[in-house]
């Protein structure tokens, strides 16, 4: 644990996202480091994270997904994000500012347990699903966090690569289309005639 030091305080603001039911509300330091990611949906065990069953209790929200600096809150179609938009950020404020936990143990404390939509661990994967991780990590990663999601390799078989969308991508029209016309052509750019195409498999 590295001492307490006077730092600033969160401070948190709204930011629309692709996906008109996700917010992703960014704070000016870090929730997570070691560029994990977590997501938590109302039938998911919560216990890990104080502040995704925080939000989860709110009547409107439906999914949490966090990661770096940012947390994107889906909600259901009972309310509009104007209606609710201050409530949330001065919450997520005084959640963070009273050292309210985000995550009580990080990934790489737990024993791992693989989850049936996250597939393989990246140790395990083939040279070809490697060579599309990373690809992956460096050109797309970057600008699907800014968008308030995350998307993560789940297999490469016979030229179709599966990937998993997370946060505001999750069931965000504009990401399937981002993802056949984007990552698709990218892909088929970089590693030609190794890749046919892309599907999110929770798309």
């Amino acid at each position: 644990m590295m001492e307490k030091t006077d730092i600033a305080p969160h401070a948190i603001y709204a930011e629309s996202t692709p996906n008109p039911s996700t917010m992703k509300f960014v704070s000016n330091r870090y929730l997570i480091v070691d560029g994990e990611q977590y997501e938590f949906s109302l039938e998911d065990d919560q216990s890990n994270s104080p502040l995704a069953a925080k939000l989860l209790n709110l009547p409107f929200v439906s999914k949490v997904f966090i990661a770096s600096n940012f947390v994107a809150v889906t909600k259901t179609d009972i309310i509009e994000w104007e209606d609710v938009i201050h409530q949330m950020r001065d919450m997520l404020s005084e959640f963070l500012n009273k050292d309210g936990k985000v995550i009580i143990q990080s990934k790489k404390e737990e024993i791992s347990e693989e989850n049936e939509v996250s597939g393989k661990s990246e140790s395990d994967f083939s040279d070809m699903e490697k060579k599309v991780a990373n690809i992956l990590n460096e050109y797309v990663r970057p600008a699907v966090e800014s968008d308030g999601g995350a998307i993560e390799l789940h297999s490469v078989e016979s030229g179709k690569v599966k990937v998993v969308l997370k946060g505001a991508c999750s069931g965000c029209p504009s990401s399937t289309m981002t993802l056949k016309n984007g990552i698709e052509n990218m892909l088929q750019e970089m590693l030609p005639g190794e890749v046919k195409e892309v599907e999110a498999i929770n798309g």
